[in-house]
């Protein structure tokens, strides 16, 4: 038995380190581009281009790493563009948008999944059919109404839009607070509870890693968002971090050092945030995936 019970063991141990190996291998394709960039930005310009002509991938690999390290990058990247304005912005939309986002969409949410009302089936249908349609599709549409409004040029167009939810946080929701007890709300309100306090009171800190997980989705795409501010915002004071790195192109294109140094700094607060976030993220995904 001892033997049998050894051997299973250790058969169970190689099996994981395969695992881990085969996951590592797999992985390297979309680290190694981060690694490049990150490595650049501590180069200078004479060791970028050190590797022209030599296409041995051995070559190529020893000359990734900088020798040495030339951190002076940095400092020019960040005087090179005003970053604190461009952060500023960034984060300004990030919060509107990851409030607006989240809180609209909990709401919608729990309507679906414990409301009952007519045509609710088809509603959530329809809701759910939306996420098919690409944002190109609807474009001219949505930017001809948002100049009616008079709100080219201003954040209105960038956040207003995420106080009306997101199918996604919706369906993600909907699941969540289908797979939580019916008894809770039942006893809520024998004691006298009314929708909106069962909703506030007992599903959204019950929701807390569903909520973390919109939240974190929300602000990823908010962070990243290149084409909103380009087709909304015309004032270089108003550009978020995404835009503001395409000036940096425009302005420095063959600065390539500098322009890795400030891509490394834009990428590094998502780096932070998912690194302390990845628990509650995972958490999130997984119980939104539960039966009623």
């Amino acid at each position: 038995m001892l033997t049998k019970s050894s051997n299973k063991g250790l058969l169970q141990g190689r099996a994981r380190i395969l695992t881990h190996l085969t996951l590592v291998a797999l992985s390297i394709p979309a680290i190694l581009p981060m690694v490049w960039m990150i490595a650049t930005s501590f180069k200078t310009d004479k060791q970028i281009f050190a590797t022209e002509g030599h296409e041995s991938a051995l070559y190529l690999l020893k000359h990734m790493i900088p020798h040495p390290f030339y951190w002076k990058n940095y400092p020019a990247a960040i005087h090179a563009i005003p970053l604190e304005i461009y952060l500023r912005n960034s984060l300004r939309l990030c919060l509107f948008n990851v409030v607006g986002a989240v809180l609209s969409s909990a709401v919608v949410a729990y309507g679906f999944a414990r409301l009952e009302f007519k045509g609710k089936n088809v509603l959530f249908m329809i809701m759910i059919s939306t996420m098919a349609l690409p944002g190109q599709v609807t474009m001219i549409p949505v930017f001809v109404v948002f100049r009616w409004l008079g709100w080219y040029g201003s954040y209105l167009p960038l956040t207003v839009p995420a106080f009306f939810g997101n199918a996604f946080f919706i369906f993600l929701l909907t699941q969540f607070y289908k797979s939580l007890p019916g008894d809770l709300s039942e006893a809520a309100r024998i004691d006298g509870a009314n929708e909106w306090t069962i909703f506030a009171r007992v599903m959204l800190p019950l929701a807390k890693p569903a909520l973390a997980t919109c939240a974190l989705f929300q602000f990823l795409a908010t962070w990243n968002d290149f084409f909103g501010p380009l087709i909304y915002i015309n004032d270089v004071r108003k550009y978020p971090l995404a835009y503001g790195l395409q000036q940096f192109l425009s302005n420095h294109g063959s600065e390539w050092a500098r322009l890795m140094a400030a891509s490394t700094l834009f990428v590094l607060p998502v780096i932070v945030l998912f690194f302390f976030a990845q628990r509650t993220f995972i958490e999130g995904i997984a119980t939104t995936g539960g039966k009623n």
